[in-house]
This record gives structure tokens, sequence and C-alpha cells, in this order.
């Protein structure tokens, strides 16, 4: 089932660095919302800490509270590897396991949380690469390597990687931004579909895809570089478009700077 997400002055650091500052925005179940500002803002950062994958690089650590449907991520007492099955990432390049099959690559989080039986295994396999609409072109050829299949074939691939585990959430790092038009339109027309089931946030550049896929949009920016990314609006995104709130929104999507 989708979740909510809270995020209430959620500020990261690498180190000593502050990458991100005073976030707060709520993101409803069964929506898509982009987060969107110039690079080196904190986008991906905002996305990696809802996750947890922040944390994973030597000093990295997020303060103030982010919680899912009210359960803080960040308590003490909240396993990690919970927290990353429920909310699934598709990243930047398509990162298949290049020794792996296409069916192996799709269960391989089946596989790491215990599921042994064949039976379930494909189950899930066929579910999940329909749900990619990547089950047609691959049905006859799941025992083939993954690394095979073209750029946007594998990006579906990994999307149904990740549904596979059935997540509430899924985060999307900029997963258009290596693909070739047909494959991006692809990826976008998925997305509509993987909203009545899940949670989607993405991290995206191009701002046609952003008007184009989300519900809602989130606009980061940075006063001047080595300060942190800040939230500077956050809003339905045909208002976002038409009729922001903040004259820095209008200027980014309107191309006056970053």
């Amino acid at each position: 089932m989708a979740k909510r997400i809270d995020a209430t002055d959620v500020t990261a650091y690498y180190g000593g660095f502050k990458a991100i500052e005073n976030i707060n925005l709520t993101v409803e179940p069964k929506t898509v919302t982009a987060l969107i500002g110039p690079s080196g803002c904190g986008k991906s950062t905002f996305l990696r800490s809802i996750n947890r994958m922040h944390e994973v690089l030597p000093g990295a650590r997020v303060e103030g509270s982010l919680t899912i449907d009210g359960q803080d991520i960040y308590h003490r007492d909240v396993d990690v590897t919970a927290v990353r099955r429920m909310i699934g990432m598709v990243f930047q390049r398509p990162n298949p396991f290049p020794t792996m099959s296409i069916f192996e690559n799709v269960v391989a989080g089946l596989r790491l949380n215990g599921v042994r039986r064949k039976s379930i295994l494909d189950e899930a396999a066929e579910k999940a690469l329909r749900a990619a609409n990547l089950w047609d072109e691959v049905k006859d050829r799941l025992g083939k390597p993954g690394a095979g299949l073209s750029g946007g074939q594998q990006q579906r691939l990994c999307i149904a990687r990740t549904i596979a585990v059935e997540p509430q959430v899924v985060l999307m790092d900029e997963p258009c931004s290596a693909l070739d038009p047909i494959s991006t339109l692809a990826i976008e027309d998925l997305m509509f579909q993987l909203k009545d089931k899940f949670t989607i946030i993405i991290v995206t550049h191009n701002m046609q895809q952003a008007a184009r896929v989300s519900d809602r949009t989130a606009f980061f920016s940075i006063e001047k570089t080595g300060d942190p990314g800040r939230l500077i609006e956050y809003d339905n995104t045909q208002k976002i478009f038409s009729n922001p709130g903040q004259k820095k929104t209008e200027d980014y999507i309107t191309g006056r700077f970053g």
C-alpha cells in the first residue's frame, strides 16, 4: 500500500558540509512528486535521505524528522533493511546485475529476502515485468543476460527489480537522463500506471518531464556555491509551471538561471 511521507526540518550533512537545510514537505500516497532545481542544490541528497541511503557514505548524517505513515524511519529501533525494502530506488543509469539473467535480476531482491520457492519467484517475476511494461518484450528470453537489453529496457528491468519486492514508495533519481526520447516516454507512461500502487518521487532536470508526469513539484535551490540547498517552493505542478509563487521559481523554470 502506498505511503505518505512527511519531512520536517530535514537537514543533511556530508561530514562538516551541510548539503540541505530545513526541508519541510509532505508527499501524499499514490502521487508523483518531482524534485527540480539546479545541480548541487540537494535534490538527490534529499531523495537518498528518504530511504536512508545517504548515511551509507562515511560521515554523512541526517537531522530533523522523516516519517512514513507516521513512523520515524531514523528512530534507533527501526531496521534499516526494512526501510529500504519498503522504499525502493531506481538510479540515474540502468544498473542491471551484469552476470545475472533477466529473470534473476528481477527476483534478486526476493532471493535476498529468503524466497526460494520457484512458483513464487516465477509469479513475482512475471507480475513485476508486466507492471514495468517489459514482459512481452522479454518473456521468451528470461534466461538471457539482463545487460544484453537496450538502455530503455534495462531501466524498465531495474524498475521491475525494484517493484518485485512490493515496496510502498519508489524513488527515481533522474531515471531517464541516459535514455533516448522514445525510451523516456515509455518510462513516463510507466510512472502514470505505477502511481496507482506506489508513492513516487522523481528527481529530474527536465522541466517538460516534471510538468508531464508529476502531480506536485518541489523546487530546490542554493544562494551560492557552498551554501546548503533549500526548498524554495512546493505546490501543485500546474501552479508551479503556470503561476509560481516565488520569483526564483519562475526564473528557473523559464530558463533564466540553472
